[in-house]
């Protein structure tokens, strides 16, 4: 009777694994690209059904509309302007939401918890008087890496 294992094959892949050769890969801004078009294509259906929707309301409601011909005015431009508000309301993948009101939060270069406070000498932002003490015994060179990661023009005095 043999114990061991060792002359068992153990394949790493799966033997039988065949490649997608119609699969390609994609860049983050070929994804991007390809997300925004959807979700705009989403808008522009869900936009037409609207007005499909709202062109039969006015069909069986209105019987006149030969007698008033401002309604159908009326009722395309409110709904280019239902269109223009769906289009203002910021997606998590479109860049032209507005700015933020609030002021920007600064945080600790050392440890990445909020900093209150900034070293006069080096300019690094620190949380409390533990990592003050550690920045007062850096060296210039290691101050100009931490400011050069937060993507700040390095000058040390």
């Amino acid at each position: 009777e043999q114990l061991s294992f060792l002359h068992y094959p153990r394949p790493f892949k799966n033997p039988n694994y065949t490649k997608n050769l119609n699969r390609r890969t994609k860049n983050l801004k070929t994804v991007l690209t390809q997300e925004r078009e959807r979700e705009r294509a989403e808008r522009e259906r869900r936009r037409q059904e609207k007005e499909e929707q709202e062109r039969l309301a006015d069909d069986a409601m209105d019987v006149d509309t030969a007698d008033n011909p401002n309604k159908e005015k009326n009722s395309e431009s409110s709904a280019s302007c239902i269109v223009a508000l769906d289009e203002d309301i910021p997606t998590y993948t479109s860049i032209e939401a507005p700015p933020s009101l609030l002021p920007p939060r600064h945080y600790c270069d050392i440890t990445g918890l909020e900093a209150p406070y900034t070293d006069p000498r080096t300019g690094l932002r620190y949380h409390d008087k533990s990592v003050y003490e550690l920045i007062k015994g850096l060296s210039p060179s290691v101050a100009k890496d931490y400011l050069a990661a937060r993507g700040v023009n390095p000058v040390v005095k």
